[in-house]
């Protein structure tokens, strides 16, 4: 845990219905000094984003329940959130060039298997978190 960051730990909401994919990514996440939530499906994610007031959100393009990715920043944006979200799918490959994911709230689409230390990367680009700032104390 890093202790004495205050405001400097940025928080990372996983949406996603795989547990393995969730544990996988909130281990390299938190590995990289990031507090890390987790919901299984749009609507949690959707609860859980208004609840912890994440900096960012990863979401699976298709969760649990039929409900799909998209659903969360489109809702979020609609109500003026500002909180950049990324997919993170392996049906990410058809959004690739899609007209319409930025206006949605997308930033970015991450293909499964995610490679962690890209969207670490990213997200401290896009934070603008120093690699200091997330290094465990």
């Amino acid at each position: 845990m890093n202790i004495g960051l205050g405001d400097a730990r940025k928080t990372i909401l996983l949406i996603d219905g795989d547990p393995h994919a969730r544990t996988l990514l909130r281990a390299a996440l938190e590995g990289a000094g990031f507090s890390v939530g987790e919901a299984t499906n749009a609507g949690e994610g959707e609860r859980t984003a208004r609840r912890i007031k994440p900096d960012a959100i990863l979401t699976e393009l298709i969760t649990d329940g039929g409900d799909h990715g998209l659903t969360v920043p489109e809702r979020l944006h609609a109500n003026c959130a500002t909180i950049p979200c990324y997919i993170v799918s392996s049906a990410a490959d058809a959004l690739l060039g899609s007209v319409g994911l930025h206006e949605l709230g997308i930033c970015g689409v991450f293909l499964k298997p995610v490679d962690a230390e890209i969207v670490i990367q990213t997200l401290r680009s896009r934070l603008r978190v120093k690699q200091q700032e997330t290094a465990h104390a």
